[in-house]
């Protein structure tokens, strides 16, 4: 009985053990902390965007995030493509590399956020013209933090450099607000908004509720769901399962 005990106990502590935050995936909107020097995170996930008798996501992509220095993560994601629609069939396939290196340059202190830039190169890495214009794309924002108990709120502004026929530059704005019930669950939800990134396009608007479960103080089941609120019809999905090692 006392052996049993013991590894319940265990269990528990195992279970239960106090979490850091894990901000940015499952939304849109990100936040400036890095990983921790000499850290690395894995993300093995899917983004999924549902229109009227479409579909097109990732199945799945890989993160990779490392803690190069202390307050600079480097950051690598390969994608699977895929695309859906009732008049040209699906279609699966790799066209970009996702390159950036996120930069801490303000500590959060009691009166004091912390802020951030994540600069982010999408490379054209497979000439694939289902999937990209093989054109790069270059994205830069800047986040902001701040975390009062087990509340924690991010958000911020970011421009992207979209070459290409009929493309546009455009704007991404965000914020996300976040509770750890529990140190095995956060749940938490965002709202966002980009002007347009195409001519003919229009600008939208949309929302994502979400969070993480926490089994273990490595592994963490992420996952959000949401829709377009104006100028859209879209229902969103993200997927991930996370190691911090």
């Amino acid at each position: 009985m006392k052996v049993k005990l013991k590894y319940i106990l265990f269990l528990f502590v195992i279970l239960f053990s106090e979490q850091q935050v894990v901000a940015g995936p499952p939304f849109n909107t990100d936040d400036p902390q890095p990983v921790d020097f000499k850290h690395w995170e894995y993300y093995i996930a899917t983004i999924n965007t549902f229109r009227p008798g479409e579909g097109s996501g990732t199945s799945p992509h890989i993160e990779v995030n490392y803690g190069l220095v202390p307050n600079v993560q480097v950051h690598l994601l390969l994608p699977l493509n895929y695309d859906y629609s009732m008049q040209n069939g699906f279609k699966i396939g790799y066209a970009y590399t996702e390159f950036g290196v996120k930069y801490r340059f303000i500590q959060e202190t009691e009166n004091m956020p912390q802020i951030g830039i994540f600069p982010i190169l999408e490379i054209p890495t497979i000439k694939n013209s289902a999937f990209g214009n093989g054109k790069t794309q270059f994205y830069l924002p800047v986040w902001v933090q701040k975390s009062w108990g087990k509340m924690t709120t991010y958000g911020g502004v970011g421009y992207w450099f979209n070459p290409g026929i009929n493309t546009k530059n455009w704007m991404f704005y965000g914020w996300e607000l976040q509770y750890d019930f529990s140190p095995a669950i956060t749940l938490g939800g965002e709202l966002n908004y980009h002007t347009a990134d195409a001519i003919g396009n229009n600008p939208v608007s949309a929302f994502n509720i979400g969070g993480s479960f926490n089994p273990s103080a490595k592994f963490h089941i992420i996952f959000s769901f949401g829709h377009s609120i104006v100028n859209d019809n879209y229902t969103s999905t993200y997927l991930g399962f996370l190691w911090t090692i």
